[in-house]
């Protein structure tokens, strides 16, 4: 009843009427963003944390206007998965093994629909999930001590590149060098100067904010730039919705079934949205491919995955508010946000912050359905967006970018570093080194060391003591795991992605 009576009250947060035009802005430029191929949420929730600090609005207000722009850009990523055959971003590529087929066959319009649809059900089911879940995590986490804590900062490194990640050392390579930049600044324990060369401006560190700006939207400028992007892309024709009760009815099953198995997916930390839609999409064609229809454009392997990639956006939303530790790139941003505006996420987040907390919750509600009445009848003005040439789009997003960081920071010298980091993303894209590990590496570097710290000083020095209770065993185990795992399982799940990508390309 207590859960019940908190969400009550965020939503009446959720249902002021400023909240509803964040909620609303959020999700529209959320999709215009995900309709972009190459860009995705994490990116359209870095271009918009400036555009966020600049306005002045509170925590609850942006965190509310963020998080419907991550769940309109999980929307939008669809479109030119099902209009041009090309994902978004990787969660949606397996839309495009149905979408596009069902494109081809003059039925557009009713594949946009019908990921609409599962997307929306997905969110729904997921967000339950979260009310019931958060909580109960909540409460839980509370017996972690410093060691505890330490190991569960240690899995989140050890899990970051998920089961269907390319290179687990790639990925410990940018963790390590999010941890190297984390240690830059004044040492808070011992006053003493780390990394700073006598520089005023690395007194203080190096703002994450300017970080996750340079790395994601400054370097995808850089890619944009090399492939002498003039024109907009060509994609298939749209026609007239023809949507009836009964195509909505095939699809349900589906969708339900992809929003629970994404739930599940977006909850353990590293997994995230892209392992939700695979999973979504092969245990539906399981289940449900009697006819070999499936990548040939059935509507329920348009459902499954969109179902399931954005129940996992929601469900990774449950580590991070609970545990301080993001389930996905985009909710690692959004942490980012969140420590900026001393919001520290956690165990005593829904003691010290129940209105922000139980606000945001009933935003995604509110938000996901604002999104399913908008992008059925507008969705023709978001697919013109694809045709617009990016040599026009992307000189707005840089302005936008740079604008906003020198409004928070009002620093020049932070406009070089934001360059900078522009420069070292595009780098290490050109080496398939992931860029979300450098700003975890950033984000929990210092809270990881300030754990450290705290279990040694307890244990007088005593480095057993990281390993002196059953939860901490327990952790650094499944850490283990995530190291493992991507190395034994992973060459396989992303074979078979290959393969159901090659299919149906051939058919």
């Amino acid at each position: 009843m207590e859960t019940l009576s908190l969400l009550f009250d965020g939503f009446t947060v959720a249902l002021a009427p400023e909240s509803l035009m964040f909620a609303m802005i959020g999700a529209i430029l959320g999709t215009l963003i995900g309709a972009l191929p190459g860009l995705g949420p994490a990116n359209g929730v870095a271009i918009l944390i400036p555009l966020a600090f600049s306005l002045g609005l509170s925590a609850t207000s942006s965190l509310i206007l963020l998080t419907s722009v991550y769940a309109g850009a999980m929307y939008g990523g669809r479109i030119s998965s099902i209009l041009l055959n090309i994902p978004g971003d990787e969660p949606a590529m397996m839309t495009c093994l149905d979408g596009y087929p069902m494109a081809l066959k003059g039925k557009a319009a009713e594949a946009l629909a019908t990921s609409a649809i599962a997307s929306f059900i997905g969110s729904f089911i997921a967000t339950i999930g979260l009310v019931i879940l958060a909580p109960i995590l909540a409460k839980f986490a509370l017996k972690f001590g410093p060691a505890e804590y330490f190991a569960l900062f240690a899995l989140a490194f050890a899990t970051l590149g998920g089961i269907t990640g390319k290179n687990q050392f790639k990925t410990l390579i940018a963790a390590a060098l999010g941890l190297m930049i984390a240690t830059v600044g004044i040492d808070i324990s011992t006053g003493v100067q780390r990394f700073t060369y006598n520089s005023l401006h690395l007194f203080e560190g190096i703002d994450f904010l300017i970080a996750i700006v340079g790395l994601f939207a400054i370097s995808e400028l850089f890619f944009f730039l090399e492939a002498h992007a003039g024109d907009g892309l060509k994609q298939v024709a749209l026609n007239k919705l023809k949507l009836t009760a009964k195509d909505i009815l095939f699809v349900l099953p589906a969708s339900i079934r992809g929003a629970l198995l994404g739930f599940v997916s977006g909850v353990l930390p590293g997994a995230g949205a892209s392992l939700g839609s695979f999973i979504s999409y092969t245990m539906e064609k399981k289940a449900s491919d009697k006819d070999g229809t499936f990548g040939k454009g059935d509507p329920r392997g348009v459902a499954a995955p969109e179902a399931g990639n954005n129940g996992a956006a929601s469900g990774a939303l449950v580590p991070m508010l609970t545990l301080g530790v993001p389930g996905s790139g985009t909710t690692a941003v959004l942490l980012a946000m969140l420590i900026s505006l001393n919001v520290n996420p956690g165990p005593m987040l829904f003691q010290q912050n129940p209105e922000l907390v139980w606000s945001v919750i009933a935003a995604l509600f509110v938000g996901n359905l604002v999104l399913l009445l908008l992008n059925i009848p507008m969705v023709g003005i978001f697919v013109k967006l694809l045709s617009i040439p990016p040599k026009y789009l992307m000189p707005i997003v840089t302005m936008v970018a740079a604008v906003g960081i020198y409004s928070i920071t009002s620093s020049a010298v932070d406009l070089y570093f934001m360059v900078g980091f522009g420069v070292m993303g595009y780098v290490l894209r050109k080496i398939d080194i992931p860029l979300v590990p450098v700003i975890l590496g950033m984000l929990l570097g210092p809270e990881m060391e300030k754990n450290l710290r705290h279990a040694l000083v307890l244990s007088d020095g005593d480095w057993t003591t990281l390993l002196s209770s059953g939860l901490s065993i327990g952790l650094w185990s499944v850490a283990l795991a995530g190291l493992l795992l991507p190395i034994l399982v992973g060459p396989i799940l992303r074979a078979k992605m290959k393969r159901s990508k090659a299919a149906t390309e051939e058919a």
